[in-house]
């Protein structure tokens, strides 16, 4: 159960920050925004480096000065990957006018929440690997350690929400604006490496 939980609280942050749609009547101050995506992206770097990295270096330790190695691979190949995601997905970022990756008949509100969907892709398979790692009996990942991460990662995602709902509002109904905010944090479950026990 708390496996569960711990995967549902990222989209948690999401669905919260897209029902913003409900409670702001008009777009969200530029410099609020800019502040809480700045506050997310420094809770994410913190719950990144302290839940994710340092960890990876403690499992890996009995390679003394080298400990460093497989997660700095890690990294490396996690930004390959989303890199290659970014050049095969059509997708339109907030305040762009041009879209990237492919060329698509896709409309302008699916662009932007492909563009939100591919920077979720990364954070679920985050949440699957912290708590798989906690699952795994030779770990020193905490359950708390698991959760700090799941929480950050909502608190970022928060933001996200209603950066993807609020500019939709305008062009659609609050209702579908919601609806495809949240949208946007689901791929954080589905990529979410499911065990069966």
């Amino acid at each position: 159960m708390k496996i569960i939980i711990g995967l549902l609280i990222p989209l948690l942050g999401t669905t919260l920050g897209s029902a913003c749609v409900f409670l702001l009547k008009k777009e969200m101050n530029q410099k609020l925004q800019k502040f809480l995506l700045g506050f997310a992206s420094g809770v994410m770097l913190a719950a990144s480096v302290w839940s994710l990295i340092i960890p990876a270096m403690q499992s890996s330790s009995n390679l003394g000065k080298f400990a460093f190695i497989p997660a700095a691979v890690g990294i490396a190949v996690g930004i390959l990957f989303l890199l290659f995601l970014d050049n095969i997905i059509p997708h339109q970022h907030i305040e762009s006018d041009n879209p990237e990756g492919p060329v698509s008949t896709f409309s302008e509100t699916t662009m932007l929440c492909l563009a939100v969907t591919l920077h979720n892709i990364p954070e679920g398979m985050a949440v699957g690997v912290i708590f798989a790692g906690m699952l795994s009996l030779n770990s020193d990942i905490s359950m708390a350690a698991a959760f700090s991460l799941a929480v950050g990662i909502a608190i970022q995602n928060f933001p996200e929400g209603a950066a993807v709902s609020m500019p939709l509002a305008s062009k659609e109904n609050k209702v579908k604006a919601f609806i495809y905010g949240t949208l946007s944090g689901v791929v954080v479950v589905l990529c979410f490496p499911h065990k069966r026990t």
